[in-house]
């Protein structure tokens, strides 16, 4: 708890900030739904919620349970049943705004490692779940939100393995000779201290707003790399006490998050 607030409330406030109203938001598990529960509670209450197993534009259910992706309170009132190919369909044939995502890895191109840790796939220091949808979401969602903590291990120079592509190696096309649609990609990696974007000719990824008492060199000293810095940079508000009071009492009164 850090002033009030924890760091995984912080996150899923600024990330719920960017979630536009009368949109399409493929979700991953976790903060990423807890988020879009929030943004649909606030300024977002048309937001569409895209789940990978099939479920469009449910209202989930609270508070929220840990475990249950495909349970009957996240499904609650969809307003259609699919499957994960037609999904995925959706995605490539450009219907899905938003795709927020987790990781575990993130590199200064924006790819992301949820896959493993180490040099030799066939032994790795450590394995993780790997891509689920991850890797569709990050393909072919127009706008990648990406949540994590910030901590300086998880934003390294290059990852250990690409999970999820983000602009690859950088160069002015990379997304495209891989055959990625154009104009899609990384867009916001919303961490437990700043907010960044990417850079439009680089491709790498940006500094763009820090947590309200923290310093510019407090971000950095936790990366591996360092990104390029705006300016001026964005001072990002903590959590409101009503997006506090909707995430404690109604989502998540239990913290499981």
């Amino acid at each position: 708890m850090t002033k009030g607030f924890t760091e995984a409330e912080f996150m899923i406030a600024q990330c719920a900030r960017l979630l536009e109203d009368q949109k399409t938001a493929f979700i991953g598990f976790g903060m990423p739904q807890v988020a879009a529960m929030l943004a649909q509670r606030l300024q977002a209450p048309q937001l569409v919620q895209v789940f990978e197993f099939g479920a469009i534009g449910p209202t989930p259910l609270t508070p929220f349970v840990r475990g249950t992706m495909g349970g009957p309170s996240n499904c609650y009132r969809s307003i259609a049943w699919t499957s994960m190919n037609q999904i995925f369909a959706q995605a490539q044939v450009g219907l899905i705004d938003y795709g927020v995502l987790g990781a575990t890895q993130i590199d200064r191109y924006g790819n992301i490692n949820s896959t493993m840790l180490g040099e030799d796939f066939a032994r790795p220091k450590k394995r993780f779940p790997g891509s689920g949808g991850a890797n569709e979401v990050a393909s072919y969602c127009w706008k990648t939100i990406v949540i994590m903590l910030h901590e300086r291990r998880r934003f390294v120079p290059r990852v250990d393995f690409v999970t999820s592509p983000g602009y690859l190696d950088g160069t002015p096309g990379a997304r495209e000779r891989a055959g990625l649609p154009s104009d899609t990609g990384p867009w916001r990696v919303v961490t437990s201290k700043a907010l960044f974007g990417f850079d439009e000719e680089s491709r790498e990824m940006k500094l763009i707003g820090v947590l309200q008492g923290l310093t510019q060199a407090e971000v950095l000293a936790e990366m591996e790399f360092k990104p390029v810095v705006a300016e001026p940079l964005e001072l990002l508000a903590p959590p409101t006490a009503g997006e506090l009071r909707i995430l404690r009492e109604e989502i998540d009164p239990s913290r499981t998050i």
